[in-house]
């Protein structure tokens, strides 16, 4: 797990030090952080900066006791415009006299972006997608790696790889056949059509439709709640269960889940979700 063996981390590091994020935690009270693409300007294209500073925000919240989920949003009109192309540190405008070299070049780079998302799906603490407006290319494998994907119903997702010549190689491949199933995943990279928010929700993109922008922050803002509200332990199993259990054989998952179970199940929030089950009341669980 990310920065699993390293020191707490604050809400004061939580707050600082981001250009192309805005990570907050709107309530004081509840264990719910989010992380607000904060470029609107640039319809919060990925920039390499936007890469460098996901994955440290991701690492940060896995690693912080009071966040115990997280809200993936955008600021402006539009969730993500895709990967900034053609400025500073760009890898294809990256110049080369040898072309061995160049290519090298450009597959760490690709290997750094990848990295840069995976961190959202290695996040212990599961995090939930909030997607208004346009949501393109690189937006698309930025929620692929979400663990819940909601939007609002002026949504729009595309994946506009094929028709820029490139093959998309940022995780939506991998990852979308396993949320929406290999025929819609293959229409939607094969075409590079564009699909409205209820399609979305007909194919599994997204598992809510919220009518505008202000309630689809309000709907995630209690989705995310009701998750932090719950066993921490419970819910970081069952993310990491989750995930281990897509890419294995159900006999694989099944070992897992025991073994698992086995060390987690001795756990003081069972006892107390048990004694709040029997007393018919609410259960208080113990901090991270």
């Amino acid at each position: 797990m990310a920065g699993g063996g390293d020191r707490d981390a604050s809400d004061a590091e939580l707050r600082a030090g981001f250009e192309t994020l805005a990570v907050t935690r709107p309530d004081p009270s509840a264990g719910v952080y989010e992380v607000r693409l904060n470029r609107p300007a640039q319809r919060n294209a990925l920039s390499p900066a936007a890469f460098a500073e996901i994955p440290r925000a991701m690492s940060l919240l896995d690693r912080a006791p009071s966040a115990r989920a997280v809200v993936l949003s955008a600021a402006g009109p539009h969730f993500c415009a895709g990967i900034e192309l053609g400025g500073p540190g760009d890898p294809l405008s990256a110049a080369s006299a040898d072309p061995v070299a160049a290519a090298e070049g450009l597959r760490r780079a690709v290997l750094d972006m990848q990295a840069a998302l995976t961190a959202i799906e290695r996040c212990r603490k599961p995090v939930v997608a909030a997607v208004h407006g346009a949501c393109v290319g690189g937006g698309v494998d930025l929620v692929a790696a979400c663990d819940i994907r909601c939007c609002s119903r002026d949504a729009s997702f595309v994946l506009k790889e094929v028709d820029m010549a490139i093959v998309a190689d940022l995780g939506a491949l991998q990852r979308l056949p396993r949320i929406v199933g290999y025929g819609n995943a293959a229409d939607l990279a094969l075409t590079g059509r564009k699909i409205n928010a209820m399609e979305a929700k007909d194919m599994g993109l997204v598992t809510r439709v919220f009518d505008s922008k202000q309630d689809l922050d309000a709907g995630v803002a209690k989705i995310a709640k009701e998750i932090a509200d719950k066993s921490a332990w419970a819910v970081i199993g069952t993310k990491a269960v989750l995930l281990r259990s897509r890419d294995a054989t159900i006999e694989q998952g099944l070992e897992h889940v025991a073994t698992w179970n086995a060390g987690m199940m001795r756990s003081n929030d069972l006892k107390e979700a048990i004694r709040a089950f029997l007393e018919k009341r609410k259960p208080v669980f113990s901090k991270l």
